[in-house]
């Protein structure tokens, strides 16, 4: 099911499977959501939880035993439930089943909340450890935006500015999606700057540390852009399908990284996870604002 809210900015809608973003549109019907083309890739803004990008071989240990989900954890998924709607705002939540449990041993309640708020969409998410041991786990976001947002402009045209200069590092990935050993300096055109080009994602995902948590995808001589803010995440990547002329980049938030290369990881001891004791809540926010 679909559930749409509304200002006199914007129109997003949202839908139950993964509590996925399906559509961002400003008051002209400029849509900046990428629309799932499936030439491309099928998905449009997939929600992360409690698991970044690829396990290896799919698994995991813990106490001796071993799970496993599939890529970006179980929300995406998943069928969430609406637990509050008004006209410009939804609340979602998934609750841990016998299904979740065969997959990832610890209870929890994931709630996500949208609102939009003038030309801005903001999303909570609150992960509440609802068992009796410490649980382990990851966020993000995965939204991806159509470049070029207007005629007459190309791919090419197009960087990604954050706001601050900053001199980040590159995490390095195996051809598989995981880490490797190794990080290395990623310049940035004047401290702030990342021109796009195709080619960029030859190698899979760019993803940094140490960079400004506000970037925006932008235009010179642009009329429309989108601007990304993310205070809480350590990591953001950016991407899109390997090897292709995709006509969209995904900018992706992240608390951790994904399984390094050859190594089943034990939850209990990867080291950029978060953890929640029993009871405690995790509450994050981040928005999208539509220039």
């Amino acid at each position: 099911m679909l559930t749409t809210i509304q200002n006199s900015d914007l129109t997003v809608t949202v839908c139950d499977r993964g509590a996925q973003l399906q559509s961002i549109q400003s008051s002209d019907g400029t849509e900046y959501l990428w629309q799932g083309d499936p030439a491309y890739w099928t998905s449009r803004a997939p929600n992360i939880f409690p698991y970044v990008a690829r396990l290896t071989e799919g698994k995991f240990y813990y106490q001796g035993n071993v799970y496993g989900f599939g890529n970006h954890g179980l929300v995406r998924y998943a069928d969430l439930a609406v637990v509050d709607a008004s006209p410009d705002s939804v609340t979602y939540r998934l609750e841990s089943d016998e299904d979740t449990l065969r997959q990832y041993p610890f209870p929890f309640r994931y709630t996500m909340r949208y609102q939009v708020q003038g030309k801005r969409l903001l999303m909570q998410t609150t992960v509440e450890n609802t068992g009796t041991k410490r649980m382990f786990f990851a966020v993000g976001g995965h939204p991806g935006f159509n470049v070029p947002l207007e005629d007459g402009l190309s791919f090419s045209d197009y960087c990604l500015e954050f706001d601050e200069p900053a001199e980040p590092y590159r995490l390095l990935l195996a051809d598989s999606g995981a880490v490797t050993p190794g990080q290395e300096r990623y310049p940035l055109e004047d401290g702030r700057r990342i021109p796009l080009d195709h080619s960029l994602f030859d190698h899979d995902a760019i993803v940094l540390h140490h960079t400004a948590k506000t970037v925006a995808l932008k235009a010179k001589g642009g009329r429309r852009g989108v601007t990304v803010s993310f205070p809480d995440f350590r990591y953001v990547g950016f991407w899109h399908k390997p090897k292709t002329d995709a006509p969209y980049v995904c900018i992706e938030p992240w608390t951790s990284l994904p399984s390094r290369e050859g190594i089943i990881e034990n939850l209990a001891l990867q080291s950029d996870l978060l953890h929640l004791d029993p009871g405690e809540k995790y509450k994050t926010e981040w928005w999208i604002e539509i220039a």
